[in-house]
């Protein structure tokens, strides 16, 4: 039975709306979680802003558990949020494809000239190198793409492996609890059954199932 006393809220990543979270949120709601999304604008404001006001929703957010789950740029907004210092109910968190370390594909828009696609989220997030290091009491799980789709033509070839859009090396983070490779694309993941099942495994137990 559905209790809002376990919450999992989505953020999305950029260009975003949320819509596309929609079967992944139905997978991860019928294993037992209250689901939730937080939307922003990734473009018209920075990772930072977007930090606060995340943290802004989730006071609003009634549970006794509270979980946090981030594809791409929604991972580097919730790692952001926790590094400003916040006080949440116990949870677990989970990045999917998100270039925690930074994204080596952002950088180069910016070196070609088109940093200006990447909007207020460019500076001092995506196209900047990070020391990705997760402090929190809290355990995160990392799932990262294996599967090199690319689709963008102005995407730069990556490191192996990656996703067509993020590399594995990009998504890792110091002090994460567990971590695992799925063959997914940095998008197509979201509506894989696989992906969803990793997820709600890891909420609920605290680690993937390898």
């Amino acid at each position: 039975m559905l209790s809002m006393a376990e919450t999992v809220v989505f953020v999305h990543g950029l260009y975003m709306i949320g819509a596309e979270l929609a079967v992944l949120r139905r997978r991860v709601g019928a294993a037992g979680f209250a689901t939730r999304l937080f939307h922003y604008h990734s473009l018209l404001r920075s990772v930072d802003e977007n930090a606060m006001l995340l943290a802004d929703y989730l006071k609003g957010v009634e549970a006794e558990r509270l979980h946090l789950v981030g594809h791409s740029l929604g991972g580097m907004v919730i790692l952001r949020m926790f590094q400003r210092g916040v006080s949440l109910p116990p949870g677990r968190v989970v990045f999917m494809g998100s270039p925690v370390r930074g994204s080596q594909a952002a950088q180069s828009l910016r070196d070609l000239g088109w940093g200006f696609v990447l909007g207020r989220s460019g500076p001092e997030g995506l196209t900047l190198p990070h020391d990705a290091i997760w402090n929190e009491s809290r355990e995160l799980g990392v799932i990262a793409g294996t599967h090199a789709l690319k689709i963008n033509p102005l995407t730069p070839i990556l490191p192996m492996p990656n996703d067509g859009m993020v590399s594995v090396e990009e998504t890792r983070i110091v002090g994460a609890k567990d971590s695992i490779e799925l063959h997914l694309a940095h998008t197509t993941m979201l509506f894989s059954r696989q992906l969803a099942e990793q997820v709600a495994v890891f909420l609920r137990n605290g680690e993937f199932r390898h």
